[in-house]
């Protein structure tokens, strides 16, 4: 049986994620002390006592879950379970940063301050109020595509997250993902609302972010993961240093293939997937994708303990 850790993106976030692994693995404590540290400032103070305001903010949310993550594999990591327990691993958007550091191509004071300046750069790449997203329920990416080509009328209207079968995100101006919403029903979407974000993710409103992300990796050292990654913009594994900045670069304006990640996962004989940090999210994607992929959440004392002892079983 082959196993992968994916690692969850925003909006999985929550006060108070990741205290209980703090309070009782020293190692997931360390990752949030060195977070705090990388970032100058307690962002520990304000993911386990803050406003759910304030840890939603874009330029916090993206390394609080991030760290999270970190704290629930260092966890696993003290019960004995490693990353190469896992074939290949993914992460939903913020998510591949979280893989990324995981599998040790990125140090976490690095990772850290990558997704603070990701945060940051794509919350300042659209005014407040020109972009938005919606989510289309109960349409496929061939007809998101289809609805958005036909609502976009010259602005910019592109399918952003390719969640799960029944589920993708489309991103731009806020005027074209309305029309978009209205004209969602007739189209076949069960469901179109809005979503409560600050801008619109992966499309094209988001290049001067991209820019900034490439200039801020170009700065940073880059390892060959322990373990492949399944690349957000790809849906293939990459291994390459080199190529997986590009991709990181290419991944803030491109679209979240996570369907299509899932099934590669699947078709490479993953059968077991683990998903590390915040949340069950991804988990629910990946049933309604391949519901012969066993998948376990692993984010509190609890599930890390009965993680390892399934291993050891």
């Amino acid at each position: 049986m082959s196993r992968a850790f994916v690692f969850p993106g925003q909006g999985a976030q929550s006060i108070g994620m990741g205290r209980e692994l703090a309070e009782a693995y020293p190692a997931a404590k360390a990752v949030f002390d060195e977070v705090d540290e990388a970032l100058g400032e307690t962002l520990s103070a304000l993911i386990w006592e803050g406003e759910a305001d304030e840890l939603t903010l874009t330029q916090n949310a993206q390394p609080a879950l991030m760290a999270t993550s970190l704290a629930a594999m260092r966890a696993l990591e003290a019960e004995g379970v490693t990353v190469e327990a896992a074939g290949m691993v993914a992460g939903h958007s913020l998510g591949e940063y979280s893989a990324l550091a995981a599998a040790g191509a990125l140090s976490v004071a690095d990772t850290a301050r990558l997704l603070r300046t990701r945060g940051r750069a794509m919350q300042e790449a659209v005014p407040v109020g020109v972009g938005a997203m919606a989510a289309l329920l109960g349409m496929d990416l061939e007809g998101a595509r289809a609805l958005a080509a036909d609502a976009a009328e010259g602005q910019v209207l592109q399918a952003a997250n390719d969640n799960d079968p029944s589920q993708v995100v489309i991103s731009g101006h806020k005027e074209a993902v309305e029309r978009a919403v209205e004209m969602a029903k007739e189209r076949g979407a069960k469901r179109a609302m809005l979503l409560p974000v600050s801008a619109p993710f992966h499309c094209a409103l988001m290049e001067p972010a991209a820019k900034v992300m490439e200039e801020a990796l170009a700065g940073v050292e880059i390892a060959a993961p322990k373990v492949p990654l399944v690349a957000n913009v790809r849906a293939a594994a990459v291994s390459d240093p080199d190529e997986i900045r590009a991709l990181l670069v290419e991944q803030v304006t491109g679209s979240v293939r996570w369907r299509e990640s899932v099934e590669f996962m699947s078709r490479e004989g993953v059968s077991e997937i683990w998903e590390i940090g915040a949340g069950k999210a991804l988990s629910g994607m990946i049933r309604r994708i391949d519901k012969e992929i066993a998948c376990r959440a692993v984010g509190a004392p609890a599930d890390v303990s009965a993680a390892a002892e399934s291993l050891r079983g």
